[in-house]
């Protein structure tokens, strides 16, 4: 079972999903996942992302591969940016842990005076992004 992080009422994140998940989310009225792990990091025992994406639409939902490693590249986050403007919501992204997909959705929101209530929403959701507070 996925263990979905609520960080705003359009915007969730999650650790590894599998191809079992994928009900459950769109139960829950995901209309986007968005994928942030490379497949094989994790190994071969890793859940790969075309599985994901092939159930995925079948249950109807849009699903975004934008795979990264380490800290988001400005390439990386303005791409987030777009996809969060533009897919159906609410999205799911998810990583390994959930931490490089919050990570990336706070980077979108970037120098618009909003650090203090991006850290807390990541926080409610069990992410401390406080080291990045400043980038914010």
């Amino acid at each position: 079972m996925a263990d979905i992080r609520t960080v705003t009422d359009y915007f969730s994140v999650a650790p590894q999903l599998e191809e079992s998940d994928i009900d459950q989310i769109a139960k829950a009225g995901f209309k986007t996942i968005v994928a942030n792990r490379p497949d094989g990091e994790g190994g071969v025992d890793q859940p790969r992302m075309g599985s994901i994406r092939t159930r995925a639409e079948e249950k109807g939902l849009t699903f975004v591969a934008l795979p990264f490693s380490g800290a988001p590249t400005p390439e990386i986050i303005e791409r987030m940016q777009s996809i969060l403007a533009e897919a159906p919501t609410p999205v799911l992204a998810y990583c390994r842990t959930g931490t490089r997909s919050i990570t990336a959705w706070a980077l979108t929101h970037a120098g618009q005076g909003h650090s203090d209530e991006i850290v807390d929403a990541a926080a409610h959701a069990g992410y401390d992004l406080s080291s990045i507070k400043h980038l914010l």
